[in-house]
């Protein structure tokens, strides 16, 4: 039996933040205050590609604060990917804490399915 499920990630986990960097090869997030364009932001700095502005990664809350002036000072799509990749490290670790075999498949959309198997076997 198969389940869809759909994830609003909330970025809490340091390690799966500095890991979905090295998985994107970004920078490694950097603990900081950004001056974004309307304020500042405290949290886990992260330097999206060809954005103006780091993304900030509030630990406390799970949220993004960022500021890409609707893709004029960075494209979305960036802050996409690093949200996905964060998703898949957190996921795939949980899973494996948990016993549970994980297999992931990139597909022609750029989206990725993970397929997680209780109890460790795949079929």
């Amino acid at each position: 039996m198969s389940h869809i499920v759909e994830i609003t990630t909330e970025c809490r986990d340091p390690a799966a933040v500095a890991a979905a960097c090295r998985r994107l090869g970004l920078p490694g997030p950097v603990e900081g205050t950004a001056t974004l364009f309307s304020g500042t932001a405290t949290g886990l700095l992260v330097k999206l590609p060809g954005w103006l502005y780091p993304a900030v990664v509030s630990l406390a809350t799970g949220q993004l604060a960022y500021d890409n002036f609707e893709g004029r000072w960075g494209d979305p799509a960036e802050l996409g990917r690093f949200l996905q990749a964060y998703a898949v490290v957190k996921a795939t670790a949980e899973a494996r804490r948990r016993g549970h075999a994980v297999a992931e498949q990139a597909l022609a959309d750029g989206s990725i399915r993970l397929v997680i198997a209780a109890g460790g076997g795949m079929s």
